[in-house]
Protein backbone atom coordinates (compact mmCIF):
# COMPACT_ATOMS: atom_id res chain seq x y z
CA UNK A 1 0.00 0.00 0.00
CA UNK A 2 1.43 3.67 -0.81
CA UNK A 3 1.51 6.02 2.23
CA UNK A 4 1.14 9.58 1.12
CA UNK A 5 1.42 12.41 3.85
CA UNK A 6 -0.32 15.95 4.44
CA UNK A 7 1.69 19.01 4.36
CA UNK A 8 0.43 19.31 8.62
CA UNK A 9 1.20 15.60 8.95
CA UNK A 10 4.78 15.80 8.41
CA UNK A 11 5.22 18.61 10.31
CA UNK A 12 3.79 17.40 13.23
CA UNK A 13 6.15 14.26 12.95
CA UNK A 14 9.62 16.35 12.45
CA UNK A 15 8.52 18.06 15.96
CA UNK A 16 8.74 14.55 17.70
CA UNK A 17 11.22 13.10 19.63
CA UNK A 18 13.41 10.22 18.19
CA UNK A 19 11.44 7.23 20.11
CA UNK A 20 7.92 8.64 19.22
CA UNK A 21 8.64 8.81 15.66
CA UNK A 22 9.90 5.30 15.70
CA UNK A 23 6.79 4.14 17.18
CA UNK A 24 4.60 6.42 14.91
CA UNK A 25 6.52 5.03 12.03
CA UNK A 26 5.83 1.59 12.49
CA UNK A 27 2.45 1.93 13.65
CA UNK A 28 1.82 4.12 10.13
CA UNK A 29 3.40 1.23 8.02
CA UNK A 30 1.48 -1.58 9.61
CA UNK A 31 -1.87 -0.11 8.65
CA UNK A 32 -5.00 -0.88 8.28
CA UNK A 33 -3.92 -3.30 11.84
CA UNK A 34 -3.57 -1.50 14.54
CA UNK A 35 -5.97 0.38 17.07
CA UNK A 36 -8.01 1.75 13.88
CA UNK A 37 -11.48 3.06 13.97
CA UNK A 38 -13.62 4.89 11.81
CA UNK A 39 -14.58 8.74 12.97
CA UNK A 40 -18.13 9.38 13.53
CA UNK A 41 -19.52 12.06 11.36
CA UNK A 42 -16.74 12.30 8.75
CA UNK A 43 -17.43 9.44 6.43
CA UNK A 44 -13.93 7.41 5.07
CA UNK A 45 -11.76 8.90 7.82
CA UNK A 46 -10.66 6.76 10.22
CA UNK A 47 -8.14 6.90 13.63
CA UNK A 48 -5.60 5.19 14.43
CA UNK A 49 -4.25 5.47 18.31
CA UNK A 50 -0.58 5.50 18.98
CA UNK A 51 -0.10 6.06 22.47
CA UNK A 52 -1.45 9.47 23.34
CA UNK A 53 -1.26 10.44 19.78
CA UNK A 54 -4.18 10.10 17.02
CA UNK A 55 -3.41 9.86 13.35
CA UNK A 56 -6.32 10.78 11.26
CA UNK A 57 -6.36 9.08 8.02
CA UNK A 58 -8.21 8.22 4.72
CA UNK A 59 -8.03 6.27 1.60
CA UNK A 60 -8.94 8.31 -1.32
CA UNK A 61 -8.03 5.87 -3.89
CA UNK A 62 -7.78 1.82 -3.73
CA UNK A 63 -3.38 0.95 -2.77
CA UNK A 64 -3.92 4.34 -0.95
CA UNK A 65 -3.50 5.85 2.30
CA UNK A 66 -3.15 9.71 3.25
CA UNK A 67 -2.29 10.49 6.45
CA UNK A 68 -4.41 13.62 7.04
CA UNK A 69 -3.25 14.54 10.69
CA UNK A 70 -1.03 14.02 13.34
CA UNK A 71 -1.89 15.51 16.97
CA UNK A 72 -2.25 14.51 20.74
CA UNK A 73 -5.47 12.87 21.88
CA UNK A 74 -7.17 16.35 23.23
CA UNK A 75 -6.41 18.30 20.07
CA UNK A 76 -6.67 16.03 17.07
CA UNK A 77 -10.69 16.16 16.97
CA UNK A 78 -11.24 19.81 17.02
CA UNK A 79 -12.47 21.14 13.42
CA UNK A 80 -12.94 18.01 12.05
Amino acid sequence: MKITYAKQAVKAIGGMDRKTKQRMKIAIESLPQGDVKPLKGASGSFRLRVGDWRVLFSYPTAGEILIEKIQPRGQVYKGV
